[in-house]
């Protein structure tokens, strides 16, 4: 899952420009036992497994080795991912995201790693790839070079929900949909007053 987004389109491009690198890791190739098991059923009772603490501190320290690397874990219990979090996260060299699976990871590989939890959203989902690759690709985002040209870099400029392309006139059953006139005039400071007044206010 994570080689297959992180090969393709812009983040695809920007490994073969060696601005960034994506390495995906397995697990089960740390679980200390034959049948590649790395989860157990949690003390105290609950339902489902959780993912024990040996398989994912093997695993940090085997890749990070007398690195220092940031450790983060995906965890709807964490800090919220934003721009600034990942703007941040390319001041380190390298980063190790450990996917949360199941009901969770034994907190003790959070504390003997001294993991940072982050969440992609007050929700949960059945497994940790999905925001480990959103963390990816926001962070990639921050790298000069990235995105090609700056402004493509929606925080940096006046950027609203609404957005036009052509053409002019949308015709839809019968009902024309029109770009709003102040986009067309060609006046930038209006323009982007209008952008703003519609970000601030998305229904305005």
């Amino acid at each position: 899952m994570i080689d297959a987004y992180a090969q393709a389109s812009i983040l695809g491009r920007a490994q073969k420009e060696k601005l960034l690198k994506v390495k995906a890791y397995q697990l089960r190739d740390h679980a200390g036992n034959k049948w590649g098991k790395v989860d157990e059923r949690p003390y105290g009772g609950g339902p489902g497994m959780v993912l024990r603490a040996e398989p994912v501190i093997k695993a940090v320290e085997k890749i990070r080795k007398a690195k220092k690397m940031k450790v983060l874990v995906t965890s709807a219990a964490g800090k919220p991912l934003t721009n600034a979090y990942a703007k941040a996260l390319t001041k380190h060299k390298d980063v190790i995201i450990v996917c949360g699976r199941y009901e969770g990871i034994d907190v003790r590989a959070m504390k003997a790693l001294r993991a940072e939890e982050v969440s992609v959203g007050p929700y949960i989902l059945t497994g940790g790839e999905v925001p480990a690759l959103a963390i990816i690709d926001a962070t990639a985002r921050q790298i000069p070079g990235v995105l090609g040209k700056f402004e493509s870099l929606e925080e940096s400029r006046v950027a609203s929900h609404d957005i036009y392309t052509r053409p002019e006139i949308l015709k839809v059953k019968g009902k024309n949909y029109k770009v709003p006139k102040i986009l067309l005039s060609g006046h930038r400071a209006k323009i982007d007053e209008w952008k703003e007044k519609k970000r601030s206010n998305p229904g305005a």
